[in-house]
């Protein structure tokens, strides 16, 4: 699947300053990846990583990995605000962003971007008001937000709730893919930094 207009162009700093910062956040984070592993699978024993196939830039289909935060299960539904699903490591990671940390290794390689729509899995749906389960493809806008590479942060990361409505988060996602802006990214990406040290990831929603 892939939109009917070509890919947005990027501002010309975007691809640069990602690689930059992910490839310094990498290298900062590694001590840590061996602790989070530790904690994993003393936590519950599992897979230390989760691996998901995600709709890319363009359509095009990659495969995201992120520290496993939740049961192993074969289950794409969106995790929800204190879902039981969540381990206790998860918990801590999922608050401190660090379970994200394995996707810096998406944006070295230009799967993604620092800033971007959320990376939406293959398959994923989400109940509507009738509450039949509808796929991300037949959500308007889906078509529109795929223009752009897909984000480890973002507007709606940010600014919305964990469980707000498709919609509501396609809305900001359409209002970035359609307002490029490298200064936009840079004030996001310290934000995100700011949430991730204060570990408000779950229970932020509110405009800082």
């Amino acid at each position: 699947m892939r939109p009917n207009d070509q890919a947005v162009s990027e501002p010309l700093l975007k691809r640069p300053f990602d690689f930059i910062v992910a490839a310094t956040g990498l290298l900062l984070s590694a001590p840590l990846w061996a602790i989070i592993a530790l904690a994993i699978k003393l936590d519950d024993g599992g897979p230390v990583f989760y691996e998901q196939p995600r709709w890319g830039r363009d359509g095009r289909v990659f495969r995201v990995r992120k520290f496993r935060t939740m049961l192993a299960s074969d289950d794409v539904t969106p995790a929800r605000r204190d879902d039981p699903r969540v381990t206790r490591a998860g918990r801590v990671l999922r608050a401190s962003g660090m379970d994200e940390l394995p996707q810096l290794l998406s944006i070295c390689k230009g799967d993604m971007s620092l800033v971007g729509p959320r990376a939406l899995a293959i398959g994923e749906k989400y109940p509507d008001d009738r509450g039949v389960d509808v796929a991300y493809e037949h959500i308007p806008g889906f078509q529109e937000r795929l223009k752009a590479r897909p984000g480890l942060t973002g507007l709606a990361t940010i600014y919305l709730p964990k469980d707000a409505h498709p919609r509501e988060r396609f809305a900001m996602d359409l209002e970035y893919v359609r307002h490029p802006s490298f200064w936009r990214d840079a004030r996001l990406v310290l934000l995100s930094l700011w949430i991730s040290l204060r570990g408000k990831w779950e229970t932020r929603g509110k405009k800082i």
